[in-house]
């Protein structure tokens, strides 16, 4: 009798993680299902692709009795800071409504799969000096409201996984980046200017944010690996900081970018870019997750911004 594959659920795949997460379950050797909204484009090669409304719960329970699978990455999320900042509801909706559904459905199933709930570095907000790199028991104090709703998905995660002894583990997640990153966020901003700069689209003047403030940045597929270990190793109930464990000032990653240029670009501070209320700096602690799966970053912060500057390179005018 054949042996039958692990069959993996991500929910949420259309975002940028979600293709990356598809590829390395792939290589894994997972049976890959995903879902997307109806409004949303992915495909996949070998994946079976849903559409899916996370707020919708009936359809999630129709979803997981006809795939049942194994384990289930959350992934859908209205993930932008800035946005959230602009449209509170639809972050509120989508990152706890979105996530209690999803709860409320692994209760009405006649077997017990393992799920990955994705929070954020984010939910620590702001962190006394002296209080970095940042421990899963620091207590929360989210600066901003995706950050809240964020930190709010991690509770309702824990109480399910204690309550009804579901297979739950969270994740907060740092910064991550790499290729094919919406330009909303600090890295592919940056590049994108200078890869438009270069091809002479626009003056050489890049236009910035805050730069002081220090973010722990780990490549996308670093990130994705460490959430398949969490998936296969990790303790029900516990959250896992997932990150380089190092902070590097957006300076520092500004000044890298534009010495790859080989350009005289002046840099100008936008308004627009500036967070209503932002963190000096927020670095993992990643003791708890190396414990449990053996996982490290092999990826340097060099090489993503390489690839990532490429991406925008080769992105027509």
């Amino acid at each position: 009798m054949p042996l039958t594959r692990k069959r993996s659920l991500v929910i949420g795949a259309a975002g940028f993680v979600g293709s990356y997460l598809i590829k390395h379950l792939q290589e894994l050797g997972r049976e890959v299902y995903a879902t997307k909204l109806s409004t949303e484009k992915l495909q996949i090669p070998g994946a079976d692709i849903r559409d899916l409304n996370i707020l919708d719960k009936e359809s999630i329970v129709e979803l997981l009795f006809e795939l049942r699978p194994d384990e289930i990455y959350h992934l859908a999320a209205q993930s932008s800071v800035s946005v959230a900042w602009r449209n509170p509801q639809l972050t509120v909706d989508v990152n706890i409504k979105g996530a209690v559904n999803l709860c409320e459905a692994l209760r009405e199933l006649f077997y017990i799969p393992r799920v990955l709930l994705i929070g954020s570095g984010e939910e620590y907000g702001h962190i006394k000096p002296g209080c970095t790199p940042i421990s899963e028991d620091t207590l929360l104090d989210p600066g901003n409201i995706y950050a809240a709703t964020k930190a709010c998905q991690n509770m309702i995660g824990r109480i399910y996984a204690d309550a009804y002894e579901l297979e739950l583990m969270m994740v907060r997640a740092f910064n991550h980046i790499g290729p094919g990153q919406s330009p909303i966020f600090v890295v592919s901003d940056f590049c994108r200017q200078v890869a438009e700069i270069e091809r002479g689209d626009r003056e050489p003047v890049m236009y910035v944010g805050n730069l002081s403030a220090k973010r722990d940045f780990t490549d996308v597929r670093d990130v994705v690996r460490a959430y398949a270990m969490i998936m296969e190793k990790g303790e029900k109930g516990l959250t896992y900081n997932v990150g380089s464990g190092h902070a590097v000032e957006i300076r520092s990653i500004l000044e890298r970018i534009i010495s790859r240029s080989g350009m005289d670009i002046k840099i100008k501070t936008d308004p627009a870019k500036i967070r209503p209320v932002d963190v000096p700096i927020i670095e993992a602690d990643i003791s708890r997750l190396q414990a449990a799966t053996g996982w490290k970053p092999e990826i340097s912060l060099d090489q993503t911004i390489d690839e990532v500057l490429e991406y925008w390179r080769d992105q027509p005018a």
